[in-house]
């Protein structure tokens, strides 16, 4: 049974103590502005294994979704893709729940495109029943979809025609395109058997939301999860992960064959690279300081990123999701596994903040 907006017994004062924390530093002008974010709150455990997030704005109402599996965080048939709603991102339902058969979904992620919502899923293949690692093959990915006009009534699973051997991720328009994130063995390898150096990451392109084909390689190799983002004039900017090395900033202009790839100073899981306002956000899961792994939002200031939130979380998180609800105001989700139940077993929700960039102080 789905729990929405269910809170920890002792989540608002460690809540109220994180937001004081991260939001009560005074702004400067000569540096990057400070946020402040509140309203941390747990919107959905069902005791289940909650993960990979994404939100988006479509005809007035606010959308979640995210996976969920009875067996955890590894590849399952018996995962699904869940989809909420909301008029305020406050009191959420469920508006549509997929799964693919013999496939886990895994990754679901919004794309707004030619008056449709669009939500974007790659799947492993692992048959009847739960497969070894030592048996996952990239080559079998598929990527499907679940669309809908109006975030009532959804067309699932629908199967990404040219995607057949991609893992798929995240997506974004341009110039009446749509475009997605697909990451696949080189020359479809048939192996060995995992990822690593022959993965290249992949701009797909579709005329429909639907059937795909390749325009650009994001990566030749160590390719993984890519967001990306279209500029004015089509240059795109983009956030790769390759691996459990540093994250690298991509740049390119059309037609997107030469690429200019600068190391970050971190490792980057899940990335998200959006703007708010005229500012780039970079978010993702990072593991520096000896904390070990946090959910954790970054301005992207000339090639560098500036950390202004570390969200409560811990274990298997991070994969935000965000919307600029203002030029200051924006809000952001992630999933985190820092949590206990009753029992004091651990849990793996989906968790809401609001970000608001504080006003800058006059010095005295």
């Amino acid at each position: 049974m789905m729990k929405t907006m269910e809170r920890s017994p002792v989540l608002p004062a460690m809540l109220l103590a994180v937001g004081f924390a991260i939001g009560c530093h005074s702004s400067h002008a000569d540096g990057p502005p400070q946020v402040n974010v509140t309203n941390i709150r747990r919107v959905f455990h069902n005791g289940e294994h909650n993960a990979f997030t994404d939100l988006v704005r479509f005809r007035g109402k606010y959308y979640l979704t995210f996976r969920s599996c009875p067996d955890g965080h590894m590849v399952h048939p018996t995962a699904s893709v869940i989809i909420l709603a909301s008029d305020d991102a406050k009191e959420w339902h469920q508006v549509h729940q997929f799964s693919v058969k013999h496939r886990d979904t895994r990754d679901p992620h919004f794309l707004v495109f030619q008056d449709k919502l669009f939500v974007y899923t790659g799947t492993w293949y692992s048959g009847e029943t739960t497969i070894p690692v030592s048996d996952y093959d990239l080559n079998m990915h598929l990527g499907y979809a679940a669309w809908s006009e109006d975030g009532r009534n959804w067309h699932s699973p629908v199967l990404l025609e040219g995607t057949f051997g991609h893992y798929i991720w995240r997506a974004n328009t341009f110039d009446g395109k749509a475009f997605l994130c697909g990451r696949r063995k080189a020359k479809f390898e048939a192996g060995p058997r995992g990822e690593g150096k022959i993965v290249e990451s992949l701009m797909l392109e579709s005329d429909d939301g639907l059937i795909w084909r390749k325009r650009a390689i994001f990566q030749e190799v160590r390719g993984d999860e890519t967001a990306f983002l279209f500029e004015r004039d089509g240059s795109v900017i983009a956030v790769g992960r390759r691996g459990s090395d540093t994250a690298q900033l991509l740049r390119s202009k059309p037609p997107y064959q030469q690429w200019d790839r600068r190391e970050l100073d971190r490792y980057i899981g899940g990335p998200l690279i959006v703007r708010w306002g005229d500012r780039y956000v970079v978010g993702g899961r990072k593991s520096i300081g000896g904390k070990g792994p946090k959910t954790s939002m970054c301005w992207l200031i000339d090639d560098e990123l500036h950390e202004f939130a570390e969200l409560p979380s811990g274990g298997d998180n991070s994969y935000p999701g965000f919307i600029e609800l203002s030029p200051t105001v924006a809000i952001m989700s992630w999933y985190s596994s820092h949590e206990n139940d009753d029992d004091g077993n651990p849990i793996t929700a989906i968790y809401l903040a609001d970000l608001e960039i504080a006003p800058v102080q006059s010095p005295e």
